[in-house]
């Protein structure tokens, strides 16, 4: 392989059979851990090589980032529970999301996961007053900006983020999971209705939805970045939790040719043995973006990576919009409005 050679498909190989890291040379290390670490995967493959032999140096690494990463799950509970606290007094469902949905349901998807910020569903109708009670229970704005705000509130499907003054740490607050502005409108009210209790008294999605929302974050409304994190997360959900009622489910969101796409990249990645067909060359496309690393952990491919970030911003909104958008965006950059 060698350090300055490859892409993200190294990492991948040694998530699906941590065994072949065994012939490694020094080179093939430095390569998988760097795009490991750019991927924001090294937790992860630090969990899947536990046990296995390595080199002193890379052994200690690896403990290191399973410490994070167990650093990371319990900060991210204690983050998750505050926000809990903060808004029992309302008496509205809070739905977690992403990472701390994973590591609160203790999914193996949350196994070594790098988290980052507090991610919950709440419904539309109680948004002001869960804005007031965090406002209130010490989270702040983290751009005070007029426009963005306008923007958020008008066409997103979250409120502007927040970030809390004494904890540093940061909330989004959703009330769907697609723009309100993109082509495809889930059913956020199914969402909610349908999450799953737990102990604390917050909720996750069911089993299908986290599926659902899975791919609508990545392959419906996002450039792709995080891609190969994305994946494994929807191949770790697959293959622990099942696919029983999720086409119906899927359908019924509006998402079903998303999920199809996210399944089928995951098992290219992760399962091409059992995939169920060669990937298309759209998908092949996709796997080109997903994988953009070099041995360092750079990004490489910027045509690519051009092409989705555009393609991210025509799935959010019209043309027409997007273009007014990023005019209005472009004049406040270079007036200091």
């Amino acid at each position: 392989m060698g350090g300055a050679v490859g892409d993200g498909r190294e990492l991948a190989a040694a998530l699906r059979d941590p065994a072949t890291t065994g012939t490694f040379n020094a080179d093939d290390w430095t390569s998988l851990i760097a795009i490991a670490r750019a991927e924001q995967m090294i937790g992860p493959l630090a969990h899947r090589l536990a046990g296995l032999p390595v080199p002193p140096a890379v052994a200690r690494l690896l403990a290191d980032a399973r410490t994070s990463a167990e650093q990371g799950r319990i900060a991210a509970l204690w983050e998750a529970e505050m926000a809990r606290r903060a808004l029992a007094p309302l008496g509205v469902p809070v739905v977690l999301l992403k990472g701390t949905a994973y590591v609160a349901a203790g999914l193996e998807a949350g196994v070594g996961r790098s988290i980052g910020d507090l991610d919950i569903l709440v419904p539309r109708a109680s948004l002001d007053a869960v804005e007031q009670v965090l406002l209130a229970a010490g989270w702040e704005w983290v751009k005070p900006d007029p426009y963005d705000d306008a923007y958020y509130r008008r066409w997103m499907h979250e409120l502007p983020p927040l970030i809390h003054r004494m904890r540093d740490r940061m909330i989004d607050v959703h009330h769907t999971i697609l723009p309100l502005t993109a082509r495809i409108a889930p059913d956020a009210d199914a969402l909610i209705a349908d999450s799953v209790a737990l102990n604390n008294g917050l909720r996750v999605l069911s089993p299908a939805d986290m599926i659902v929302h899975a791919a609508a974050h990545l392959i419906a409304d996002g450039d792709l970045a995080g891609g190969m994190r994305n994946l494994w997360d929807i191949h770790c959900l697959v293959r622990e939790i099942g696919t029983e009622g999720l086409s119906t489910r899927a359908a019924h969101h509006g998402l079903w040719a998303a999920v199809a796409r996210a399944m089928r990249l995951a098992a290219a990645l992760y399962e091409p043995e059992r995939a169920e067909e060669r990937p298309s060359a759209a998908d092949r496309l996709f796997l080109h973006r997903v994988t953009a690393r070099d041995g360092w952990g750079r990004a490489t491919r910027p045509g690519t990576r051009m092409a989705f970030y555009l393609r991210s911003h025509l799935l959010r909104m019209p043309p027409l919009m997007l273009a007014r958008h990023l005019w209005t965006k472009w004049r406040r950059g270079h007036s200091g409005l």
